[in-house]
């Protein structure tokens, strides 16, 4: 039986794993360190909207099965919100409100028009037909209807939604609306007003502040070695990225197991195999290797691409790569990061780290709005301009303060959002006196 003191610690590290507790501790540590007023942390720690809707669908068999989704809408005092809509069994209420504030941040780093927003659904896609996921995604964008739009919030893909489901949801949304409304939506397909390039985009994010982090340290890319968890659309186009700059990947997880290969793995083999329905850690020409493994491969790099809190108390100490790209969104506990700081890794942190697939989405917004497109050297280079731009912002607010990457990432998003606050007269004094 579990003692009382176990439970009791059992208690904390749940409440500590928490993201909306992390998020929300994080932006007081931070408005703290700038001397702030405490109205400003009051002003963002939570959403200023969160919806929870019932979706019911009539599956193959005849039943009706009610799935839960939510969409939180934390501010848009810098525009519009914005961000992706995620399916997944592990989706809740905290984990959609703190999502929807990172993406503020993430946009305020990259001096983007939008506030942050983040929608999901309770769902294993894997366990749905093509139809019933079909049912599903335009359910739930029904009954999001009066919450979303081109100037209110705009919604996105995430982890297990694709342009595929985004047609299947902008379609919808016009079939409601009575017209054709591109700017709803981005991740769409390009024939119906989709961008070029945003597919990749996060990944291509990715690998650009991961050169820009190289280029810090002194350290050589072509050469380097690199470990990653997870191989969805971010991890495999990292991967791809970093494949083309001469980066040797030798070990991939996902969540059900991983391979390695201490001489590099081949990418572009991987990547077909996968496309082929298969799933990576099956591949056969290489070794096997399990999750708890991946974090303590003997690598230059280690980008987590999968989900929240994964690097922790117990997977940080194990960890030995100089940089560590955070491409999932939350990837680190605090006390996984404090033992990151105390052996010196160089952390690109998530909200600037993953902000490319962001940054496409509003080029892609801003598209739809002139109905005019650009090739996809113009949005990769668009892309990268703005990526290297909030790297170095970030970078200069680090060495100027003296503190560690994720405080100078926090700091550049909070003073964005905190002038927009003064200048709209929310807050008569931004500082304490």
């Amino acid at each position: 039986m579990q003692s009382r003191k176990d439970k009791a610690e059992a208690d904390i590290t749940t409440h500590l794993k928490n993201p909306y507790d992390i998020v929300q501790g994080l932006l007081k540590d931070s408005t703290t360190a700038l001397r702030l007023n405490e109205n400003v942390y009051h002003l963002l720690k939570q959403p200023m909207r969160v919806l929870e809707v019932s979706i019911p669908v009539r599956m193959d068999d005849g039943r009706i099965e009610n799935f839960t989704g939510y969409r939180s809408q934390h501010l848009d005092i810098l525009g519009p919100t914005k961000g992706g809509i995620r399916f997944h069994p592990d989706v809740n209420a905290d984990e959609v409100k703190a999502l929807s504030i990172w993406m503020s941040l993430k946009s305020a780093i990259l001096n983007l028009p939008f506030g942050g927003g983040k929608g999901g659904i309770i769902v294993d896609p894997d366990e749905l037909s093509e139809r019933e996921l079909e049912t599903l995604s335009r359910t739930y964008i029904e009954k999001i209807t009066p919450l979303i739009g081109p100037q209110k919030d705009i919604p996105a893909p995430d982890i297990n939604t694709s342009p595929k489901v985004m047609g299947w949801m902008i379609d919808e949304y016009d079939k409601l609306r009575g017209h054709n409304i591109p700017g709803m939506l981005t991740g769409k397909p390009v024939i119906i007003g989709g961008s070029a390039g945003r597919l990749a985009a996060t990944g291509r994010g990715v690998s650009i502040t991961i050169q820009e982090a190289a280029s810090v340290l002194g350290m050589e890319l072509n050469g380097a070695t690199a470990a990653l968890q997870g191989f969805g659309n971010v991890g495999s186009m990292t991967a791809e990225f970093l494949h083309h700059l001469g980066v040797k990947i030798t070990g991939i997880t996902n969540a059900h197991g991983g391979i390695y290969d201490e001489n590099g793995l081949d990418i572009p083999d991987i990547q077909q195999f996968v496309k082929k329905g298969n799933v990576v850690h099956t591949y056969p020409d290489a070794d096997p290797l399990t999750n708890e493994d991946v974090f303590g491969l003997p690598v230059d790099i280690f980008i987590p691409a999968a989900v929240e809190n994964q690097i922790t108390k117990n997977t940080a100490p194990a960890i030995q790569a100089k940089i560590v790209a955070e491409a999932a969104n939350g990837p680190t506990t605090p006390e996984g990061d404090k033992i990151m700081e105390e052996k010196d890794i160089f952390v690109i942190p998530d909200i600037l780290c993953n902000a490319g697939g962001v940054t496409v989405s509003y080029f892609e917004w801003v598209q739809n709005a002139m109905n005019y497109y650009w090739k996809e050297d113009e949005v990769n280079a668009k892309l990268t301009e703005k990526m290297k731009e909030g790297f170095q912002k970030v970078l200069d607010i680090r060495r100027e303060k003296q503190i560690r990457m994720r405080q100078a990432a926090y700091t550049a998003g909070i003073h964005q959002i905190t002038e927009a606050f003064h200048a709209r007269g929310w807050i008569e004094e931004p500082y304490d006196k």
